[in-house]
């Protein structure tokens, strides 16, 4: 009878060891996106700036980051890696931070991705993500020009884009970053001459020290509503 009890005893206690381990795991955040996303690791970077966040908020044993951002990237290339460079890292959360090549290089290089294949690869990237039970946050890229006026050149498309991109998050109940909305509005108030730059960004698209920092803190937001 005593053994039983001990078994049992010994049991439960490694039960609970088991679960405290499991609760306290860090949670992997991986980034998914272009150049943007690349430079993001870089000091100064949005997700350099989140390391600081996690750091300063004492969370280091709850949250770690991973950067996996490609300089070119395009929602196909994102989707075409997504096995090597995503899946195979097990991550928690994934925030999908893709859009501007896709309308940007339509202009600069004639290897942009057409408004319906955009979509289609958007969705396969999320469909994996959820079937591997992994959490997905979506993200509007955010500008292709600064002007706070509307006249960029690619605003029309990129508010198409972002359309999209919003409006399946909100069939998929998919939690949404805005990125675009939150520009808009800190040019609206911030860039008072009209620039095309300098402001948020350093050259209409590549993130200065402010535009890190923008990003950095309404990503981070959306990261600790998670559950």
């Amino acid at each position: 009878m005593t053994s039983k009890i001990t078994l049992l005893v010994l049991f439960v206690i490694s039960m609970f060891i088991m679960g405290f381990r499991y609760e306290s795991k860090k949670k992997k955040i991986l980034f998914f996106g272009d150049s943007i996303t690349q430079m993001g690791v870089q000091p100064g970077g949005y997700i350099a700036m989140i390391d600081e966040f996690i750091k300063n908020e004492g969370l280091s044993e709850k949250y770690e980051t991973i950067g996996a951002g490609i300089s070119g990237n395009k929602v196909y290339d994102l989707y075409f890696r997504l096995e090597d460079d995503v899946l195979a890292k097990s991550p928690d959360i994934v925030i999908i931070y893709i859009g501007i090549n896709d309308i940007w290089h339509k202009k600069l290089s004639q290897t942009g991705t057409d408004y319906d294949k955009f979509g289609k690869f958007y969705e396969g990237i999320v469909k994996k993500l959820r079937a591997n039970n992994i959490k997905v946050i979506l993200s509007t890229p955010a500008v292709i020009g600064e002007k706070a006026d509307g006249t960029n050149e690619m605003d029309n498309d990129l508010n198409l884009y972002c359309l999209w991109i919003k409006t399946f998050a909100e069939k998929n109940n998919l939690p949404l970053v805005n990125l675009r909305h939150a520009f808009y509005e800190y040019e609206n108030v911030n860039n008072t001459e009209n620039k095309e730059s300098g402001i948020l960004t350093a050259d209409k698209v590549h993130l200065n020290l402010k535009g890190n920092e923008l990003v950095a803190k309404e990503f981070w937001k959306a990261i600790k509503e998670v559950k």
